[in-house]
């Protein structure tokens, strides 16, 4: 083992026999944990940092971006003459996704018509 490794577990023995980590907020709770499975293993390190630090790689970003647009679009009319502009972006974020090697299927709905339609099926069902 590394001396700082060394270090870093002499320290958090100390805190614990000292009680510090009693009552924390969450204590007990199962962890939140992101998957990152589609982040390199040698990037994941590197991401979370960025990430916690409040900063998204390009391709996330994008994602995000793709994602609340598509989210207006669906709440506006058709008709909106910002709907031309939005659906233009929307575009081409999905080509620079799609170039980033992500799926843009997400984009498409087709999961959440299919939840809604099982919703609306059941609940017709129990009257």
């Amino acid at each position: 083992m590394w001396l700082i490794d060394e270090m870093v577990e002499r320290h958090i023995r100390e805190a614990e026999e000292k009680g510090e980590f009693e009552n924390l907020p969450g204590s007990g709770k199962p962890l939140a944990l992101e998957d990152d499975s589609g982040v390199p293993a040698e990037l994941r390190t590197a991401y979370r940092l960025l990430k916690n630090s409040g900063y998204l790689p390009p391709e996330l970003q994008d994602r995000n971006e793709a994602l609340q647009l598509s989210e207006l679009m669906h709440a506006i009319e058709k008709d909106n003459p910002d709907y031309v502009a939005m659906n233009q972006r929307l575009k081409v974020l999905g080509l620079r996704l799609q170039q980033a090697g992500m799926s843009t299927e997400f984009l498409k709905g087709h999961y959440k018509q299919q939840i809604n339609n099982k919703i609306a099926e059941k609940l017709s069902n129990k009257k």
